[in-house]
């Protein structure tokens, strides 16, 4: 190999990936505890909701939870991977909130696609008046 093929500068192996904005998270359990037992839940098809007004004005934050009711390690991480995806891409939609989301994965997200999740996240959101229809 050559030494141009070593290089370490430029956006070699950076891709949409890099560019995607990072999803601020829910990082400490009393912020998930937080969050069920004052939150407002909304049920959705692949996902249960629960939404709290932030402590401190800081965005949106989002966890995300997959229990083994969901499966094996293999379909919780894909139930993680599509909620946080889907959370990711509604985000932008929040600009002025300051709130605090978690959501919990149901069986049913192991069979959905990305696009089913988001939009039955968007749904239920909408539904809950938690969301402005553009």
């Amino acid at each position: 190999m050559s030494p141009a093929q070593y290089s370490l500068g430029g956006d070699r192996g950076r891709s949409a990936h890099a560019k995607r904005r990072r999803l601020r998270t829910l990082t400490h359990a009393w912020q998930f505890r937080r969050c069920y037992d004052s939150g407002k839940k909304l049920v959705a098809r692949h996902a249960v909701i629960f939404l709290h007004a932030a402590e401190e004005h800081d965005g949106v934050r989002v966890g995300v939870v997959a229990s083994r009711k969901v499966g094996g390690a293999v379909k919780r991480n894909r139930a993680k991977r599509l909620l946080r995806e889907g959370a990711r891409r509604l985000v932008s939609k929040w600009n002025d909130r300051h709130i605090w989301v978690v959501l919990v994965a149901k069986a049913s997200i192991v069979e959905a696609r990305a696009s089913e999740v988001e939009d039955d996240i968007e749904r239920a959101l909408v539904a809950g008046g938690e969301l402005d229809i553009e």
